[in-house]
């Protein structure tokens, strides 16, 4: 059974936004469609069912940082604010759009108030745990898996490997003619010096009578 992490983080929360609309404790509130999502932006959210998908985003950041409350999720969901020729400054997100998201959640048993060592918040139950982690297995199931390489007949590589050969062997004779052969030692001028300084010094042979008189 695959996880949330051996999934893209993106086709995660599309799927779990599919699988909240059918929960019938999510619902989006009368003022929803007029609202925007923090003091940062300049629209409303462009996308009709934006409700669900901050509630899937949110049950997934709960599943990874928990406990977190609101005040750190105000922090994430922030962003820049445009303010004309003055330099951006971060501003945080709103507070009661997720205050409700965070209380549908509880109310269908996807997450509830824990308090572990000194954090206090929101924290994963066993059921939003398997709603994650269903949605990660349909996910994994329908990737596509990567085809193997098609083996090269036998024969075809055969005549590869006889047409390299030729080759080959041209390039061998070719480099063999070009190279000179090691044997051969060229004289430096020193060399040739010093030998002809040597046939000069050799005393020249008497000649001898062809006959004794």
């Amino acid at each position: 059974m695959a996880t949330m992490f051996d999934v893209s983080q993106q086709e995660l929360v599309e799927k779990v936004t599919e699988e909240l609309k059918n929960v019938d404790n999510i619902k989006p509130t009368a003022w929803a469609p007029f609202v925007k999502t923090g003091m940062h932006n300049e629209r409303i959210p462009l996308q009709d069912d934006w409700w669900y998908r901050r509630a899937a985003s949110i049950l997934r950041i709960i599943a990874l940082r928990g406990p977190i409350g609101v005040s750190k999720l105000r922090t994430r969901y922030g962003g820049k604010k445009n303010r004309g020729v003055r330099p951006e400054r971060f501003r945080i997100a709103s507070g009661n759009i997720i205050r409700k998201i965070l209380q549908q959640l509880d109310s269908a048993s996807l997450s509830k108030q824990a308090v572990i060592g000194v954090h206090k918040g929101r924290v994963i139950t066993p059921s939003g745990q398997k709603l994650l982690d269903k949605c990660a297995t349909d996910i994994f199931k329908n990737k596509p898996k990567a085809k193997p390489k098609a083996e090269e007949p036998k024969q075809e590589k055969q005549k590869e490997e006889k047409a390299e050969k030729p080759a080959a062997e041209t390039l061998k004779a070719e480099k063999q003619e070009t190279q000179e052969p090691k044997d051969k030692k060229t004289e430096t001028p020193a060399e040739i010096k010093n030998t002809e300084i040597k046939k000069d010094a050799e005393p020249a042979k008497p000649e001898t009578s062809e006959k004794n008189e």
